[in-house]
């Protein structure tokens, strides 16, 4: 099991969406519960991203929403993290 790390701006982003789509965040807990156990489940299409977002990956919330994260290594543990740095759609994200 991996641990989240949830940034401020996904913090944020999460509060702001809520508002607007309450059915996101039924979707975001199913992702996040797997991206916890296996971050490149084929369900989630996680992929990593290029250009300015070089370093990071994506993966599905549902059908239109996209989360961003990073995964990092614990050195002490030999565990990975993942930082949560974004959530929205396509176009809002990238």
């Amino acid at each position: 099991m991996r641990t989240l790390i949830w940034s401020k701006t996904f913090i944020r982003t999460i509060k702001s969406l809520k508002r607007r789509n309450s059915q996101l965040l039924t979707d975001l807990q199913d992702t996040l519960n797997i991206l916890v156990t296996d971050p490149f489940d084929p369900r989630l299409k996680t992929h990593k991203l290029k250009g300015k977002l070089s370093g990071v990956y994506s993966c599905s919330v549902g059908y239109q929403h996209r989360l961003i994260f990073e995964l990092i290594d614990k050195k002490e543990s030999n565990e990975c993290a993942i930082f949560l740095i974004t959530l929205g759609t396509h176009d809002e994200v990238y």
